[in-house]
């Protein structure tokens, strides 16, 4: 018991600096979603550490209390759960611009990078991330538009989404 007591004196600041790294545990990471912890959601408060286990002084919840709570946390986070797509959205929305293009206008066609794939006769990273510029020709419908492409691209439909 004496060699116990001091190994753990001996190494007790390891230990603490290893309890810091092992406890960031997924259930106790916040999420922007919920704004919380998956684990203060479902119980209602913050997640303990194993060091802390020893003071457990709650009353256990049982039958339809433990349905009741249950369904009062599920409601509260179906309402956390729809304001994220509102948030996300204005988030994104930051960073957009509307693109307008007349008929007559020149652009590039941008090219996705597939690995291994001949796109436009080139082969792997050095084929180009852009094309063209190509004529356009008129508008489709609100955001795609019908372009003038050379007889080397007619495998490629010519109407386009911008983005």
């Amino acid at each position: 018991m004496l060699a116990v007591v001091y190994a753990f004196e001996k190494f007790r600041s390891y230990l603490k600096v290893q309890y810091c790294l092992s406890s960031s545990d997924r259930r106790s990471d916040w999420h922007a979603s919920i704004k919380c912890a998956p684990f203060e959601m479902l119980y209602g408060r913050k997640c303990r550490a194993p060091i802390c286990w020893d003071r457990v002084g709650e009353r256990v919840i049982e039958g339809p209390e433990m349905i009741e709570v249950t369904n009062a946390k599920v409601a509260v986070a179906k309402e956390k759960l729809k304001e994220a797509p509102t948030r996300q959205k204005s988030y994104d929305d930051k960073h957009r611009r509307s693109l307008e293009f007349q008929p007559g206008d020149h652009v590039l066609l941008k090219v996705s990078p597939a690995r291994r794939v001949r796109r436009f006769g080139i082969k792997g990273k050095l084929s180009p991330r852009f094309i063209g510029p190509f004529k356009i020709l008129y508008r489709v419908g609100e955001v795609s538009y019908r372009l003038a492409l050379p007889p080397q691209l007619s495998h490629v439909h010519n109407i386009f989404h911008v983005s």
